[in-house]
């Protein structure tokens, strides 16, 4: 697939201008407080009709959208068990260059409540609404089986110190991956090109939550801070409250095909942020590029590329 070079990310000095757009309806309720369900009857695109396309976002009118949400201060405080100084020197890593941007948030307003925790037998990671019922997340965070199946996988959009009231938790039935990477014993170069995996879930939680749209990366977007990354990192917060940066600018590996790519980046990244988004807005609307994977002593790293794309076209088109 190839991408218009002319079709660039807003930089984040335009996003920063936008203003919020409020919700243009409230969620109605029954008597017995349950949420009240339109019922529309949608004929699902035939299989394969997606194809190449870029994956349009959705936000309900029920959502304020908001783009840069406040500060977090009461939530933001950095648990004491770990020392940032001394965690992570065996493995030679930095994460962290110069001041840390990452700022603590909780806010349901679109795009904000479609990144979410991912909890599995691995332990816990970030991910992000992709469609209806559809997750972005790293591969690394699955629990490949044997046997060709995943172990068990829960996703809780807007996480904050528990599942949020209103959009709960959703389990994983399905998962389409590019390649079964095992964080660990490290992620390899091969590895780092394909860390991405699109979870279906249970449920069509995004009715509630709204999901980002996707497009594939290209090298000709390197080098502009266009991107905003979010996730739950165990640093901060004790990947109990998510957290959001602006201002990254990407890098995708030169000697790899677009297809699929190591894409480096100088965000600042602890464990648990694995699997959280990387975005930019096209006219005021967000698209995923890129999930956060690895991180070494120089530089941190995501994978996207085309690949990614057709995953999530897949994905969707077999469980709309």
């Amino acid at each position: 697939m190839t991408t218009n070079k002319k079709d660039k990310p807003m930089l984040q000095d335009e996003v920063k201008n936008l203003k919020p757009i409020k919700a243009k309806r409230k969620i109605e309720f029954d008597e017995d407080g349950k949420q009240r369900i339109e019922a529309i009857g949608v004929k699902s695109l035939e299989k394969g009709a997606r194809g190449l396309m870029e994956q349009t976002p959705f936000c309900p009118d029920h959502l304020d959208q908001d783009f840069n949400p406040k500060v977090d201060k009461a939530g933001a405080k950095t648990p004491i068990f770990i020392d940032r100084t001394t965690f992570m020197q065996p493995e030679g890593s930095r994460t962290i260059f110069g001041a840390d941007n990452r700022t603590v948030y909780n806010s349901t307003a679109y795009p904000w409540g479609c990144v979410g925790r991912v909890e599995t037998a691995l332990g816990i990671g970030s991910g992000a609404m992709i469609g209806p019922r559809h997750i972005l997340t790293c591969a690394h965070v699955i629990d490949f089986k044997s046997d060709g199946s995943t172990g068990w996988v829960k996703f809780s959009p807007m996480y904050y110190n528990g599942p949020n009231p209103t959009f709960g938790t959703a389990n994983g039935i399905k998962t389409y991956y590019k390649y079964k990477v095992k964080g660990s014993d490290g992620i390899n170069s091969t590895e780092a090109q394909y860390d991405y995996v699109v979870v279906v879930l249970d449920r069509n939680i995004g009715n509630q939550t709204g999901w980002f749209g996707a497009k594939a990366y290209t090298d000709s977007w390197d080098g502009l801070a266009s991107w905003t990354h979010a996730g739950y990192p165990m640093d901060k917060t004790g990947a109990q409250r998510p957290t959001y940066q602006n201002n990254i600018a990407l890098d995708g590996d030169a000697l790899t095909t677009d297809a699929h790519e190591a894409i480096y980046h100088q965000g600042d990244i602890w464990p648990g942020q694995s699997g959280g988004p990387f975005w930019g807005y096209w006219s005021g609307t967000p698209y995923v590029v890129a999930v956060q994977s690895w991180q070494n002593a120089s530089k941190n790293g995501a994978s996207g590329g085309s690949d990614l794309l057709d995953l999530v076209n897949k994905a969707r088109t077999e469980y709309p």
